[in-house]
C-alpha cells in the first residue's frame, strides 16, 4: 500500500483531533470502531481515494488525537465530529463509520443532517439490546477500577491449571487485555453510568435518520452484531441492508475490496 497520504491536526474546543486524507471528489469521512483507530480505514481507501476525497479521523481520546481528561461520552464525540467538519468546510459528505463510529456518525445525522448526503454503518453500535445491561455489567467489572477481577482471575489461574480447566479463565483475561488496549473506548463503553450509556442509544430515535443508509454486516459476526444492524434496517426510514454470507466482524480490514464497491455503489446512487 502506497497512498499519498496527507496526515493533519487541528485544535478544536474539546481537544486536537488527527486525521488522514487523500485524494480529490466526493468527500467521504470515516470514523473507525472501538478498538481501532484512523488506519483501520486505509485498506478501503486504497480502492476508492482515485474518485473521492477521503478523510479518516482519529476520534478524540483515539490513535493520534489527543486525550484531554474529560468526562467521554457519544454526545462529546458527535459535538467534536460537527465541529471538525465546520471547521474543514466539509459538506456536503457521507460519513461511513464502523462499530462505535457507526453510533457516532447516526447520532451525528440525527442531530445535523444538513450537511450530510449519506450514511454508511458497517456492524454499527448504538442500540439497546435484550440483556445489554447485564453483558456491561460483566464487562464493567471486568475492567472497572480496582482491579479486582483481574486479581481474582489470576489467583484462580494456578487452580484451574492443575484441574485442566485453565482455558475459559485464560480467555477472559484475554478478553480484558483487549478491551483495556482502548482506554478511551472502555471509559465510553463501560466505566460510565447505564442510565448516561442508555440515553445516548439511538433505537428510539432511529426515525429521525433523514438521509440514505447503507447497513453492511457480516452474517459470521456475533448474533448481538447482527441484531444490532437489523434494528438499524427496521426502524430508520431510508436504509438498506447489505449482508455478507462470509464476512465477519472486521470486514474493513478482511474485505476492504468489498466495502469499496459497496460505498462507490451507495454513493453513486444517492
Amino acid at each position: 500500500m502506497d497512498l499519498p497520504l496527507r496526515n493533519s491536526r487541528i485544535k478544536l474546543p474539546s481537544g486536537q483531533v488527527f486525521w488522514r486524507e487523500v485524494g480529490q471528489g466526493p468527500i467521504l469521512v470515516f470514523l473507525h470502531g472501538s478498538w481501532s483507530d484512523s488506519s483501520q480505514w486505509l485498506p478501503v481507501i486504497e480502492y476508492l481515494h482515485h474518485n473521492y476525497h477521503c478523510f479518516a479521523l482519529d476520534l478524540l481520546g483515539f490513535g493520534e488525537s489527543e486525550q484531554p481528561k474529560l468526562h467521554y461520552s457519544i454526545q462529546l464525540e458527535v459535538e467534536c465530529l460537527l465541529k471538525y467538519l465546520e471547521a474543514l468546510r466539509l459538506a456536503p459528505v457521507y460519513l461511513i463509520g464502523h462499530s462505535l463510529g457507526g453510533w457516532i456518525a447516526a447520532s451525528s445525522v440525527i442531530q445535523s443532517y444538513q450537511q450530510v448526503r449519506g450514511l454508511v454503518l458497517i456492524a454499527p453500535e448504538g442500540v439497546l439490546l435484550k440483556g445489554q445491561q447485564n453483558s456491561w455489567r460483566k464487562a464493567q467489572w471486568l475492567v472497572g477500577p480496582p482491579p479486582i477481577a483481574y486479581r481474582i482471575l489470576r489467583s484462580l489461574l494456578p487452580l484451574a491449571k492443575f484441574l485442566g480447566r485453565n482455558k475459559p479463565i485464560e480467555h477472559i483475561l484475554q478478553q480484558r487485555q483487549l478491551l483495556l488496549s482502548s482506554p478511551t473506548a472502555c471509559k465510553l463503553l463501560f466505566q460510565r453510568r447505564w442510565s448516561e450509556i442508555r440515553a445516548e442509544l439511538l433505537q428510539d430515535n432511529l426515525e429521525f435518520l433523514k438521509v440514505p443508509t447503507l447497513i453492511v454486516q457480516g452474517r459470521k459476526d456475533s448474533t448481538e452484531a447482527i441484531a444490532r444492524s437489523q434494528i438499524y434496517a427496521d426502524n430508520s426510514p431510508q436504509a438498506q441492508l447489505q449482508m455478507i454470507n462470509h464476512g465477519g466482524n472486521d470486514l474493513p480490514e478482511s474485505l476492504p475490496a468489498l466495502i469499496a464497491r459497496y460505498i462507490n455503489e451507495f454513493v453513486s446512487n444517492c
